[in-house]
Parts: structure tokens; sequence; C-alpha cells
């Protein structure tokens, strides 16, 4: 710790501070709007894919059997 400031000294320069620019300069909430707009865009034109029960029931026992070292293909 350096005495005449209260700061620890480091050999290592700091790096310079990056710059935010686009989305991630924008505050949270206009982020969430803009995509609010397009997930409602992606559902409008088709795009946009909702899990039924089922399929999302499959899913779930595919991802536990791969985790659990089990081999589950698609059926």
């Amino acid at each position: 710790m350096d005495s005449q400031n209260g700061t620890q000294a480091t050999d290592k320069p700091t790096a310079p501070k990056k710059s935010l620019r686009g989305f991630a300069a924008m505050d949270p909430q206009r982020q969430r709007e803009i995509a609010s707009l397009g997930g409602r865009a992606a559902h409008q034109s088709g795009h946009a894919h909702e899990f039924t029960s089922e399929e999302a029931r499959a899913a779930g026992k595919k991802r536990h059997a791969r985790a659990a070292g089990g081999d589950v293909r698609a059926s």
C-alpha cells in the first residue's frame, strides 16, 4: 500500500476504459423496449417458435439425460 495516498501500488498499467457504443450505451429500459419490438415482429412474421408442453418436456429429458451421462438421441 502506498503510504502517501492510501492506494495499492501495482506494476500493471490500467487498461483504457472502453466507451460503450450502440445498444450497449442505451439505458436498460430503452433496450427492453427495442427487444420487445423485435420479439413481437418475429411472432407476427411467423419466425418465432413457441414450444409446446410436449416439445419442452422432450427437450428437458434429453438435456437431463445428457447431463447424467446417458446418450439420448432424438426419437
